[in-house]
Order: structure tokens, then C-alpha cells, then sequence
């Protein structure tokens, strides 16, 4: 088995999530033994951490804490690296660039899982960053997958829900909302869902929609290249 390094404390719970859908997953595709796991909690300041999930500025302001990250897990033999949050993947490349082992993308792991399931039109829930970004777009776009998101309105309320699942002071009324956001999909004949936000994961309960948990679609593809 390779050993993964995760960036991770973006936010807490997700990283906890994830690391515990890696247990999971190998096990039931290897039983032989468990994975090597490193993990680096990124030591960020919540102002940094709020004004990039909601407001959508001065993430580049994460650059250095996460190049940090990267070069401590491959010191500490990390055989790849993989960092469970949509977001901060517009770093992707700096983040590579300041490794020489591999970076795995979660947002080319979305896309193809996406394309083997021949989903060509989603609904995309993702952070102000994202949007603003194109993190998601621009690859749709190369292939030739619709994306469709919510309203300024809808958007603004997506940022403050994050906010809260990251400082753990999300509550009932945080789920119902996004729900309902969920919902206005539909009346724009959107069938399948991207939670592009791996902290969504920790809201959202079944709907008759397709919801896509990338955090999920990442945890299996990093299982398969532990196990590679």
C-alpha cells in the first residue's frame, strides 16, 4: 500500500470524515491490513478562513500554509497527497509544484467520475470561491458538461452555511435551508447535483435528486491509488 498525506483541517469534521471513509473503503477492497495515513491540519485563522468561504477574497493568503503542508508530508513520507477541499484546489498547481511526489485533484476525480456515469447538465453547490474562480467550469466546459447554479441570493446563504459547518455551528436550520436550494434545481430541470464543497457532506441527508458527494468521489479514487 502507498501512504497518503492529507492536507487537511478545511474544515475539521470533513477531514475527520475522510479519513475515516479511507479506513472504510480499504478495508473492503483490501483486508489484508490498514492504509499509512498522514494528515497536516492546516493552522489557518478563522478571519482568513471566513473571508475566503463567504466573502470569496484573500485566498491567496492560504498559498504558503498549504505549499507548508505539502513539503512536511513529503518529509514525512508521504507517498501522494491529496487535500479533501474544493476550494482550495485554485491552488492546486502551486501546491505542486512544491512536491515531487503526486497531488491528487478532486476536482478531475469529480469530473471523471461524472463522465462515466455520462452526466452531461448538474446543479453545482460550491463555495464563493469556486464560482468566482471557475474551479468547476472552465473543465465542465472542456468536457462538454452543463453546469447550472443557484441564484446570487441562494449563493450568498451557501457561503454563510459553509462558514458555519467549519466553525461546527451549523444546525437544523442550516440543512432545511440548503434543501430548499436544492430544490430550485429541479424547477430549472437539473437532475443531478454536485456538492461541490466537501463540508456540505455533512448536511445534506437523501433527496429524490442525484446528490454527488465529492468528498465520497474522492475518498474512493484515493483508496484505489493507495492500493495501486
Amino acid at each position: 500500500m502507498k501512504t497518503v498525506g492529507i492536507i487537511g483541517g478545511l474544515g475539521p469534521e470533513t477531514t475527520a470524515e475522510f479519513y475515516l471513509e479511507l479506513s472504510f473503503y480499504c478495508y473492503q477492497k483490501n483486508k489484508e491490513r490498514r492504509p499509512g495515513i498522514l494528515i497536516w491540519n492546516v493552522p489557518q485563522s478563522y478571519k482568513i478562513e471566513k473571508e475566503a468561504q463567504v466573502e470569496a477574497r484573500g485566498e491567496d493568503r492560504y498559498i504558503p500554509y498549504l505549499t507548508k503542508a505539502a513539503r512536511m508530508l513529503e518529509m514525512s513520507g508521504a507517498d501522494f497527497l491529496v487535500m479533501p477541499c474544493n476550494t482550495l484546489h485554485i491552488f492546486i498547481k502551486d501546491i505542486r509544484k512544491s512536491v515531487r511526489i503526486p497531488v491528487l485533484s478532486i476536482v478531475e476525480e469529480t469530473v471523471k467520475f461524472l463522465k462515466n456515469k455520462k452526466i452531461t447538465k448538474v446543479g453545482i453547490l460550491a463555495t464563493p470561491s469556486i464560482i468566482k474562480n471557475k474551479l468547476y467550469e472552465n473543465v465542465f466546459k472542456k468536457e462538454g458538461i452543463g453546469q447550472v447554479l443557484p441564484d446570487e441570493f441562494d449563493q450568498a446563504k451557501i457561503g454563510k452555511i459553509i462558514n458555519n459547518i467549519v466553525l461546527n455551528r451549523h444546525a437544523n436550520k442550516d440543512r432545511q435551508e440548503l434543501l430548499r436550494i436544492i430544490d430550485r434545481f429541479e424547477e430549472k430541470g437539473v437532475k443531478d447535483v454536485v456538492l461541490a464543497c466537501t463540508d456540505l457532506q455533512l448536511l445534506i441527508p437523501h433527496h429524490k435528486l442525484n446528490i454527488y458527494d465529492t468528498m465520497k468521489i474522492f475518498a474512493d479514487a484515493t483508496v484505489d491509488y493507495i492500493l495501486k
